[in-house]
């Protein structure tokens, strides 16, 4: 487009899609500028050295990022006391990968001339009394996958007609035996969300459209996520960008219905664009919405989060036949939203040389899916606690007497807003000329990290294309 090098893009937060979107605009030459509150870049999508931060630290990071830890093994005071977490990295909520070692971020990364290093494993499925990996084999789904397979391929057409279809309306059509099974479980742990009624046809077979690269499902950034914000931030700095953090905005100045810049401290910055990655329902914190229309301020303010029950144990040992490999487990009759809760357990993380945990230590993390409030709510996750706990039994029977300590961080902002048949995310151009939202919270291809990632390359897309004004 034009003369973009005297263009100057502001970026509101350092989180995944805030890296990558300053990433990729610094390359096309824009000169880009972001605040980030934290004192650490990542955002919810975060890796941190848990040796380097006191309990009180660490419950107040938490806390900035809608969690807190209601239960631990032993106590929090304990564990910090006694110096447990030295030598581990640990993440906000549990983080994985969709897509391996060709996920959306590899692709990114590649345009940038960089690479990270990514476990990545197939899944299994836990089972009273032990587990089946992978969940399905190729031959399992060649038997019973050939209309969905179908579907994978289906133009963009059938695509949106399938958005308005729920997977209780697609598994009644074909879940059958197995089949029901898959549908039931990947459709949840695709969108995170455990009401199939709610949960988008379309969107679940889009997101499954990467696995068909050829990597497996999901992956795991060797020495955690921190090496992704490191590398976006060398791309970012190296190119005239700059990150600024413990820099918070306190209000994005528009003028006549269009972004101009922002106000730090005291001081005002002008910039001809102004994209935003803060959790969309948190835009008017910030920006005035007596300059948006009235249904869209509504709409913003109503959107739905998903929440989620996290596990990090700590084991002396583990069976080599679990290193590296990803199990999903699906909870019946436990009193959610949706009846049934599938989760996931993760020895990704366990793998000796992931650089995540001290020699001779393994780390696993794990999570079941819940909606925001009953991440609020005592004893449903209470319930959701004892289902975490039983699926890691009956993969390692001796589990308690391996653990070194566990902490339980509870979440109520996995994703950013629920992507569902009626919690419908917004467009990443506002009402606001010159004002953007990105992040998991917006429509853009997948959850989670991806759709945060794939937000970044829209943004990219929309102002290489369209001059701004």
């Amino acid at each position: 487009m034009g003369n973009t090098k005297q263009q100057e893009i502001c970026i509101i937060g350092a989180g995944i899609s805030g890296l990558t979107a300053g990433a990729l605009l610094t390359k096309q030459g824009y000169k880009v500028t972001i605040f980030e509150k934290e004192t650490v870049i990542g955002g919810r999508a975060l890796s941190f050295d848990a040796s380097s931060y006191t309990m009180d630290q660490y419950l107040k990071l938490l806390s900035r990022f809608q969690m807190n830890v209601p239960y631990a093994e032993p106590d929090l005071q304990t564990i910090f006391s006694k110096k447990l977490l030295d030598g581990y990295m640990l993440d906000l909520g549990y983080h994985a990968i969709g897509g391996g070692v060709m996920s959306n971020l590899n692709s990114v990364l590649a345009t940038l001339d960089d690479h990270i290093e990514t476990l990545e494993s197939s899944v299994g499925f836990i089972k009273e009394g032990g587990y089946d990996f992978p969940f399905l084999s190729r031959l399992d789904k060649i038997k019973i996958l050939p209309n969905i397979l179908r579907l994978l391929f289906a133009s963009e057409k059938t695509m949106r007609r399938l958005d308005g279809i729920s997977m209780t309306k697609t598994i009644e059509q074909y879940g059958q035996g197995k089949m029901k099974l898959v549908l039931e479980i990947f459709s949840r742990s695709i969108s995170t969300v455990n009401n199939l009624d709610r949960i988008s046809t379309g969107e679940m077979f889009r997101a499954q459209r990467t696995l068909l690269k050829g990597s497996k499902p999901v992956g795991y950034p060797k020495n955690g996520l921190g090496g992704i914000h490191q590398k976006l931030a060398k791309a970012i700095v190296s190119r005239g960008g700059v990150i600024k953090t413990e820099t918070p905005v306190q209000k994005i100045l528009i003028e006549g219905a269009k972004a101009t810049g922002v106000m730090v401290g005291n001081k005002e910055y002008r910039f001809d664009a102004v994209i935003s990655t803060l959790l969309v329902q948190n835009l008017f914190a910030i920006a005035d919405e007596n300059h948006f229309p009235k249904d869209y301020v509504n709409m913003l303010k109503s959107l739905e989060g998903t929440g989620s029950l996290c596990a990090y144990y700590s084991l002396k040992e583990i069976d080599s036949r679990l290193l590296g490999k990803t199990f999903h487990f699906i909870e019946r009759d436990i009193g959610v939203d949706g009846n049934d809760a599938v989760g996931m357990i993760d020895f990704m993380s366990a793998v000796p040389d992931t650089g995540v945990a001290p020699p001779s230590h393994h780390l696993v993390q794990s999570y079941i899916i819940c909606m925001p409030k009953e991440a609020r709510d005592k004893k449903t996750l209470d319930r959701l606690k004892i289902a975490l706990d039983k699926n890691l039994e009956r993969l390692i029977p001796d589990f308690r007497s391996q653990l070194r300590w566990v902490i339980y961080p509870a979440i109520w902002h996995l994703d950013g807003v629920a992507k569902t048949t009626d919690n419908t995310k917004p467009d990443i151009q506002t009402p606001v000329e010159n004002l953007y939202v990105i992040g998991d919270c917006v429509k853009a291809p997948g959850i989670g990290i991806n759709c945060a990632i794939n937000s970044a390359r829209i943004i990219q897309e929309m102002l290489t294309t369209t001059p701004l004004i």
